[in-house]
């Protein structure tokens, strides 16, 4: 029974990692359909950033509260993986509690934190699922949320107390067992949460006691390899991909645009025509309309996106009742980057689908509200840019499509023939000076 119980771990192991591997090497094929662009700099200040924003959520602290809440969530996450190690090897090797013969006294102590973690968990995830279908938080609530995005972040923290319940019923029945003798169950002392449970299973008797410990590893076992499957469907992937993010976050000072050197040449050479190239050739494009013409970086940003909500709540167009929505861009690039990615598997390369991200995912009204003020980008806590999406997408609607409105045509002409927003010529900007010193 053992030897069938150890095979059909195994095929469960090895078939879940098969699907997680296939999926991840998609998204990464997706992410870099975009145009290339090198963030190698500096790589002493970006392995910072990833201890402090990524590791250490360093933004996330600027509501205490909430990000002690997070951090446990997180912590929990990370840390309790090394008691999922033990399970997994359980598995594969038919043992029972693995390295509880290694590490002694120091075992109990380990899975005492990870109880407390537990515990944690569950308390802080009910408050979460308060907060997101109960309380009303106005960034919770967003429309941008309707249908799947909300049900998936419910759907996770049910699953994360589910399992960490399922983790502290399997260790109360395990000590229910150790205190009847049984010798598979060998002693660990006393467990500090799941202790508190035991009174619950104290009537039951052995074989039934078994089955509800076997069961909850079994169930637990299970839920973690689903967890993984679905990981990469989630917004939950930021858990992941967080990381990288932060390393290849912008170090420009913050609201720094990014020239088009397409537009600063013809800038030089209207200036200095002497330095123009006989034969230039016509830029490709300007700025994005798909996500083709988007950098590898801005599709990172894409799925790493956690879908809380605080670029929306700082945005100041969305607060006066604008069309736009941060998140919304976001996760709308990240759909339409999905869709891309399914095109690909069906035909072995991407079809013209007659669609494109800017009109079919993403808004002339939506971009047109856009100030570039970049609060969307300080308040993101994984170092997502949405204002370079949004700068690439108007760009293209501007310069491909001369699609703006008439004031802000009116602008460009002048600074096309002016060298000024303004409608007066070179030549009699500086009149004021000379009337100002002939009074």
């Amino acid at each position: 029974m053992q030897y069938i119980q150890q095979v059909l771990f195994l095929v469960m192991a090895i078939s879940a990692i098969a699907f997680f591997s296939k999926k991840v090497a998609e998204i990464r094929r997706n992410i870099f359909l975009g145009k290339s662009e090198d963030l190698s700099d500096n790589p002493g200040i970006r392995w910072k950033n990833v201890l402090l924003l990524a590791m250490g959520q360093r933004k996330m602290f600027k509501n205490i509260p909430v990000a002690i809440m997070h951090f446990i969530i997180y912590a929990g996450f990370i840390i309790i993986n090394i008691e999922v190690l033990e399970i997994v090897l359980d598995g594969l090797l038919g043992t029972h509690r693995l390295f509880l013969p290694y590490l002694g006294e120091f075992y109990g102590w380990l899975i005492n934190i990870f109880e407390w973690l537990a515990f944690g968990v569950i308390v802080v995830c009910v408050v979460f699922l308060a907060r997101r279908n109960w309380i009303n938080i106005k960034r919770l609530v967003n429309k941008d949320l309707n249908g799947w995005p909300k049900t998936d972040a419910n759907f996770i923290l049910i699953t994360e107390i589910v399992l960490m319940s399922l983790f502290l019923t399997m260790n109360a029945t395990d000590q229910v067992l150790q205190t009847r003798g049984d010798a598979h169950y060998m002693n660990t002392g006393s467990f500090v949460i799941s202790s508190q449970l035991m009174p619950l299973f104290a009537g039951l008797s052995d074989s039934a006691l078994i089955a509800i410990e076997r069961s909850a590893w079994w169930i637990h076992i299970v839920g973690i390899f689903a967890f993984l499957n679905y990981l990469p469907y989630s917004k939950h992937l930021h858990i992941a991909l967080a990381f990288p993010n932060a390393y290849y976050a912008k170090l420009d000072s913050v609201g720094k645009m990014k020239n088009m050197p397409e537009v600063q040449n013809e800038v030089l050479y209207a200036m200095q025509p002497e330095l123009a190239p006989a034969n230039a050739a016509p830029p490709a494009s300007f700025g994005a309309k798909d996500v083709f013409d988007l950098s590898w970086k801005n599709l990172l940003d894409a799925y790493s996106c956690t879908e809380c909500g605080r670029c929306t709540a700082e945005c100041p167009a969305n607060s006066t009742g604008k069309l736009l929505s941060p998140r919304k861009i976001m996760m709308a690039t990240r759909d339409r980057l999905e869709d891309v990615g399914k095109n690909i598997n069906q035909n072995k390369s991407f079809v013209a689908d007659q669609k494109s991200l800017l009109h079919d995912y993403i808004s002339v009204e939506e971009l047109r509200a856009c100030t570039t003020c970049n609060a969307c980008v300080e308040a993101c806590p994984v170092s997502i840019s949405p204002l370079d999406i949004i700068v690439e997408l108007r760009r293209s609607l501007i310069m491909e499509e001369s699609n703006a409105p008439q004031e802000w045509n009116g602008t460009f002409s002048n600074i096309e023939n002016n060298f000024a927003p303004w409608k007066f010529s070179p030549d009699d900007r500086d009149k004021w000076a000379t009337e100002m010193a002939s009074q």
